[in-house]
């Protein structure tokens, strides 16, 4: 047996072993029934080859959909294959999710088959030197081994160099081809030469050579010792295309064009979240437990490019198993006793199920309770299907549940409870005493680890698979609301919500107490947020549906130029939309030059592209403007009139805390953070947003902070005095990297300054930088290089940044809020450049975030207990506050709203809000 290089790079043919483990017992399923054997086969065989070989470079090739170059060749090739079996096919996404979640890169090339993608990547590796160790079970690979190259069959374990090959087939690596096209393929339908087998093409290999030497000179294998040898060769003669057919048909392709190369097939981090999610769903419960026990998912293989410090804090143990005990209150009896219980806890667990997930229309269907850990109630007042059981008046029950919800001393916890809360406020129960939210404490404590949501950081922290709601109210249009599902199927489902919510607090508080400051931005920021962005909601905004309407129809006509531009210059009508039609289009048609491909190796129209282009052809140009319209108005002119609530005229938004990783705000339905303003159109839409009579609106947002914190950071005495003294700092960057007085900057330069000032925000290079500014690369350099003089602090900030990213593994926020960064220590240069960059970028945007989170918590408070109405907050885009207020006492309430925002943190320079008013939201910005 050849001995194995260290750390080879390993190939595995991904395809030859799905189709291997699916037909391989046992037949495995889940307790839904869906085949899972063929994923159980192949991970089981990549984990022993990771545990095996700890390889640092390894790839798993898969066939992709459609036909190949050897069908074009042939049209019979894998004619004779039957299709794909169903439950073999529906176990390729679930295998493709794993393999990607165990940080493998996994190749799917159109046109060719994994076995050329494989040939291609093992040449070229070989070629440098490199060893390789080829994980397959098909015979046509042999003719790829050589010093470098190896074959390993793990069902079989059995390794084969070129002596193995010989020893095997009886011929080496080099006339693989060759008994392949003689003897040919009955599973590829490879037709081979008529009445040759295995015996024969051998004697005719090693007798007279080569298929290349038996078609130049036939008669040389009538002299050969075997059965018909001397009728041979009138049958190579009679068969002459199709043996030079079956040869190119067995010929493994070596050349694909491929958009990476083998340097950049190195294993990458696993995701701990995403494994545990697939294999809850495969029901891999060993695989599961060693995930949730943070063990390797690797088996004992290295687990990527980071150590244990680069992470985020772990657990020590799964949590432990719990037995359940859910009670159904359907009697007053009943309800009195649990509320007695509830009263009486330390702290207990509250849930809510309605009939949608739109706080504003959901109508309350009941209520479920967790008093300990295993131990919880649902309480139904809402299911009308035929047949439901009798249950308690909902009036009654809201009446008895009032002075519970609504106590402070009575605490209470949930999963993403700004929801509940919204809910129950339109039911009439403001509720209080929230102290903790189980969504929250997960982001909290790892922003970047988990989304959040219940069923995932159950599997993630508890190991336990949550039953789906699709399990009992069925899938796609025929889908029930809560309360047409059976209280059998609906009781379980809704007080196991409320258990685990209260399992998650108990198992995820402890651990953010443990880390220094988690515990504080929990308490002081996000918790108190949630009645504030819920007040927010239901507040809503008021939207002139009459002007939105009017700018669709100027949009419109606008969109209906451009399309009739497009087709004078394209010389023909097309389909503006249509991504082949463009690519036809600019690269076939018109010649523009190809400046990036995608991942299939077309050429790409994406933005990015289409904004280069567009500096030299006035197609793209006209492209980006019918985009920008055209999303416009689909997005917003078109939608935000549907968006108006029947019942409160007003738009109401969706706030979440719980989606960026830095501690942004963000928000959907509408999604209000990306409503354009460079452009008019942009502009315009905002002025849709308007007052109510005898009101106007107020907005107030933090003047270029997070240059300031960029300066509190980093300490820099320039950027200090500049701030102190109340200089525009863009103006004052300008006059410091042009070497001008102050007085004489220009707009242009100054346009300049502010784009290096933002650009290494962001950690923008040179390149990204002479882009921008469409400037030479040299020249953009020339700033940066000048602005690092002018400002050692910023550069020593980012230095000193980077270097404590790469040790601990996250960066913070001034107030103590970490993002964890996976990739800064990364092999890949590409991804390790972009941690670093999200490390110099994250204290200075988190804080930001951190800030304006605070000015609304005691704005809001303000609000509450010192006006009469006349203010009211009712939106948050990014630094910028929006409120309604009396006309009559706008600027004494803009002052104030100014005031309180300038002290909601203590910086070594100067926090600067500035407001304005207006009838309508552009007017005031």
């Amino acid at each position: 047996m050849p001995e194995i290089a260290h750390d080879p790079l390993i190939l595995v043919d991904g395809s030859s072993y799905l189709y291997r483990a699916y037909y391989a017992p046992p037949h495995l399923t889940n307790s839904k029934g869906e085949a899972t054997g063929a994923v159980y086969g192949v991970v089981n065989m990549l984990r022993s080859l990771l545990s095996r070989y700890q390889p640092s470079q390894m790839a798993v090739v898969f066939d992709a959909k459609g036909p190949t170059f050897r069908n074009e060749m042939y049209t019979e090739y894998k004619a004779h294959r039957p299709p794909m079996p169903d439950d073999l096919r529906s176990q390729i996404a679930p295998l493709h999710r794993i393999i990607k979640a165990l940080g493998l890169p996994l190749l799917c090339i159109p046109g060719v088959e994994a076995d050329d993608v494989i040939g291609t990547i093992a040449v070229q590796a070989a070629a440098e030197g490199r060893s390789v160790l080829i994980s397959t079970g098909d015979k046509d690979m042999a003719q790829l081994v050589d010093p470098h190259i190896t074959l390993i069959n793990t069902m079989t374990d059995t390794i084969m160099g070129p002596e193995e090959v010989t020893t095997k087939f009886g011929v080496g690596p080099e006339l693989i081809i060759d008994l392949l096209a003689l003897m040919g393929d009955k599973a590829d339908n490879i037709p081979g030469l008529p009445g040759v087998g295995e015996k024969t093409a051998l004697a005719m290999l090693t007798g007279a050579g080569g298929v290349g030497k038996l078609l130049a000179e036939p008669d040389s294998v009538t002299e050969l010792a075997f059965r018909g040898a001397k009728t041979m060769a009138a049958k190579i003669r009679d068969n002459t295309e199709m043996l030079e057919l079956s040869y190119r048909l067995a010929t493994i392709k070596t050349d694909v064009t491929l958009e990476q190369d083998w340097h950049s097939l190195s294993l990458t981090e696993p995701d701990r979240d995403e494994l545990i999610a697939c294999y809850g769903e495969m029901e891999f419960k060993r695989w599961l437990a060693e995930v949730l026990d943070n063990k390797s998912p690797r088996g004992n293989a290295k687990n990527g490019a980071q150590t244990q410090d680069a992470q985020a804090p772990q657990d020590s143990a799964p949590a432990p198993v719990i037995d359940t005990q859910y009670d159904t209150i359907l009697s007053e009896a009943q309800l009195d006793s649990w509320l007695e219980r509830l009263r009486q806890a330390e702290l207990f667990a509250v849930d809510t199920e309605t009939t949608s997930l739109d706080y504003m229309q959901a109508e309350l269907v009941g209520l479920s309770f967790a008093l300990e850990a295993g131990k919880a109630a649902y309480l139904p007042i809402g299911h009308d299907y035929p047949g439901a059981p009798e249950q308690l008046p909902r009036q009654l029950v809201l009446d008895k549940l009032k002075p519970l919800l609504e106590d402070p001393a009575v605490h209470k916890v949930g999963q993403n409870i700004k929801y509940d809360m919204s809910v129950l406020a339109n039911a009439g129960i403001k509720l209080k005493g929230v102290v903790f939210d189980t969504m929250l404490e997960s982001y909290v404590f790892n922003s970047v680890a988990s989304r959040h949501d219940m069923d995932g950081l159950a599997l993630k922290y508890l190991g336990h698979k949550n039953i789906a709601f699709e399990d009992i109210a069925g899938k796609g249009a025929k889908q029930l609301t809560f309360n047409q599902i059976a209280l059998e199927q609906a009781a379980p489902y809704a007080a196991e919500d409320a258990d685990i919510t209260l399992r998650l607090h108990q198992h995820l508080w402890p651990r953010l107490e443990r880390e220094q400051g988690l515990a504080s931005v929990f308490k002081e920021l996000e918790l108190p947020l949630i009645d504030v962005l819920s007040d927010i909601e239901r507040r809503g905004v008021l939207i002139d549906a009459m002007l939105l309407s009017q700018q669709s129809d100027e949009l419109a006509r606008k969109i209906d130029q451009l399309e009739q531009q497009a087709h004078e210059i394209a010389g023909g009508p097309f389909n503006l939309s249509s991504t082949k039609q463009l690519q036809e289009l600019f690269f076939d048609k018109l010649g523009y030059p190809v400046l990036k491909k995608t991942p299939k190796g077309a050429p790409s129209t994406a933005e990015e592209v289409l904004v280069e282009l567009a500096l030299d052809y006035p197609l793209p140009k006209i492209i980006l403007e019918h985009r920008s319209l055209t999303k416009l108005k689909s997005t917003y002119t078109d939608k935000l009139p549907l968006m108006i609530n029947g019942k409160t005229g007003r738009v109401h938004t969706s706030y979440h805390q719980a989606n960026a990783a830095t501690g942004r705000l963000s928000s959907s339905d509408p999604n209000l953070q990306n409503i354009p303003i460079r452009t008019e159109e942009g502009r315009r839409i905002r002025q849709a947003f308007i007052a109510p009579e005898g009101k106007l609106i107020l907005a107030a947002d933090y003047s270029q902070i997070e240059l300031r914190i960029m300066a509190h950071l980093s300490q820099d005495p320039g950027l200090l005095k500049a701030f102190a003294e109340g200089k525009d700092i863009h103006r004052a960057t300008a006059a410091e990297v042009f070497d001008v007085a102050f007085e004489t900057v220009t707009p242009e330069q100054r346009r300049r300054a502010k784009a290096v000032n933002f650009g290494l925000i962001y950690g923008m290079s040179a390149f990204g930088l002479a882009r921008q500014l469409d400037i030479p690369r040299n020249e953009a350099q020339s700033y940066i290089d000048t602005y690092f003089a002018r400002y050692p602090g910023v550069l020593k900030y980012m230095e000193e940044t980077r270097a404590a990213a790469a040790e601990q593994g996250y960066v913070s926020t001034l107030f103590g809020r970490r993002l964890y960064l996976p990739e800064i220590r990364d092999r890949n240069a590409m991804r390790r450049q972009a941690a670093e960059r999200a490390a110099i970028n994250a204290p200075m945007q988190g804080t930001a975030a951190d800030i304006i989170k605070k000015a609304m918590i005691a704005i809001q408070h303000w609000i509450a207990t010192e006006t009469q109405g006349e203010i009211s907050m009712i939106m948050q885009v990014h630094d910028e506050l929006v409120f309604e207020v009396d006309a009559d006492k706008a600027e004494a309430l803009k002052s104030k709203i100014c005031s309180l925002m300038a002290a909601a943190a203590n910086l070594d320079v100067p926090l600067l809000a500035e407001a304005g008013l207006g009838d309508n939201w552009d007017q005031a910005h």
